[in-house]
């Protein structure tokens, strides 16, 4: 209703127009692309071909959203560029689309200096125009416009595909002027930049956390005032050997099941070393709480889940203002007494590559692969005093806020992207 009321507004006022592409400025132009544009789809190099080193070839999975992935795994080369081949040369401004797969329509980039030289393969189309500033025509490519285009084109088949025509049809708002085509595509760029930036800072920052994971809760590293031997003990162990320090969640069926009561901590609750909230929130009836003997869990409490993927991963229940709270059979209940160990600094030890395997090694099932509360239990960590262990714990805590910090940043810079988008590319905001 609000976006309806929104475009109403825009269309009576005086200097706009409704067009395809929604309320645009009079002197915009609603068109398709093509036209405009020079269309290219790749050749279609014989895999018996490919060689160890070369020119890249630029295949439909070496192109992502927005950007390109030349990992190992998804690069090939071809000898060398011949005169029969040359069209196909990709050049740093191009923007390509990948014609086929799950996610058509959803994966595009504009190829920069790092991704050539290149030359294009098949499925992949290669878009150039003198007509429409590059950047410009970029920044449509990359809109949802683009994406619900392709959703309604694309053939329903087991792999997705969308032809050259398909790509041609696709319409957009042109300003008068490359000028302001390239105003618009300027302050979108700055905007990619800027969350460009966030997310390389965000990459190092969990690079470095990572590290000091692995230094300081191995023990290579000590932290100032602390020595002595750590001491290897089990989970079940460090638990009192007592079950009501280690126990299982309730198997709750469905039928107790309800959208308000007693809230559930599922499984998709737990992430790796965080509480992950969600909306599809589970309950059970007050009268099940009674009548199955359910187990009441608290603000505080350790829980392990013991169901993959991955199996093992933990957190620390926080605050989740529910007055009552239970959780899944498949869920472990772990309450260490404070004076034997630091709860979150066991849920990074608990968010190690190390703990993981060993927690697969001891999985069973096939369908879904899970790990006994026993076998869990039996587990062995290396732990040193609990003056420690918080000394640890506060440092990676301190890291993680600032990941938090970091990741909520450049959520915000996406949405002001995508906001600025919407408000740019249809003219709702002139910058020249």
């Amino acid at each position: 209703m609000e976006v309806k009321e929104a475009s109403a507004k825009y269309s009576r006022a005086t200097g706009y127009k409704q067009t395809e592409v929604g309320v645009i400025p009079e002197d915009w132009e609603c068109a398709a692309i093509g036209s405009a544009i020079d269309l290219l789809t790749g050749f279609p190099f014989p895999s018996s071909g490919y060689s160890k080193s070369g020119v890249r070839l630029l295949r439909g999975s070496n192109v992502k959203r927005g950007v390109t992935d030349w990992s190992e795994d998804d690069t090939e080369y071809w000898p060398a560029i011949t005169a029969d081949i040359r069209k196909y040369i990709l050049k740093a401004g191009d923007v390509v689309i990948a014609m086929d797969g799950s996610l058509v329509g959803r994966s595009f980039a504009m190829l920069s200096s790092d991704d050539v030289p290149a030359l294009l393969l098949q499925r992949v189309a290669r878009i150039r125009s003198e007509a429409i500033a590059q950047k410009y025509l970029k920044a449509w490519i990359c809109s949802h416009r683009f994406t619900e285009h392709c959703d309604a084109v694309k053939t329903v088949t087991a792999i997705p595909h969308i032809s050259p025509a398909d790509i041609k049809s696709f319409k957009v708002g042109l300003p008068p002027t490359k000028a302001e085509q390239e105003a618009i595509a300027g302050a979108l760029s700055d905007a990619d930049a800027l969350i460009e930036s966030l997310e390389q800072l965000l990459a190092k920052k969990r690079q470095i956390k990572q590290g000091a994971m692995q230094e300081l809760l191995t023990g290579k590293r000590r932290l100032p005032g602390f020595s002595g031997e750590w001491e290897e003990r089990t989970l079940f162990e460090l638990a009192g050997r007592r079950k009501d320090l280690f126990d299982d969640g309730d198997w709750i069926e469905s039928e107790h099941i309800t959208d308000k009561g007693i809230r559930i901590v599922q499984t998709g609750n737990i992430g790796v070393g965080a509480f992950v909230d969600k909306d599809d929130k589970k309950y059970i009836f007050e009268k099940s709480f009674i009548s199955l003997h359910c187990k009441e869990i608290s603000h505080g409490d350790l829980l392990i889940c013991r169901l993959a993927d991955p199996a093992g991963r933990s957190c620390v229940l926080p605050d989740i203002g529910e007055a009552k709270i239970v959780t899944s059979v498949d869920v472990t209940i772990f309450r260490p007494p404070a004076s034997v160990a630091n709860r979150v600094f066991l849920t990074n030890i608990f968010s190690t590559d190390q703990w993981f395997r060993a927690v697969s090694d001891r999985s069973g099932g096939t369908t879904h692969k899970r790990i006994s509360r026993g076998a869990l239990g039996r587990l062995r960590i290396r732990v040193p005093s609990v003056a420690e262990q918080s000394a640890i714990a506060a440092i990676l805590s301190d890291m993680d806020a600032e990941l938090t910090a970091l990741e909520e940043k450049l959520a915000k810079a996406r949405a002001i992207k995508q906001g600025m988008m919407q408000e740019l590319l249809t003219g709702r905001i002139r910058l020249v």
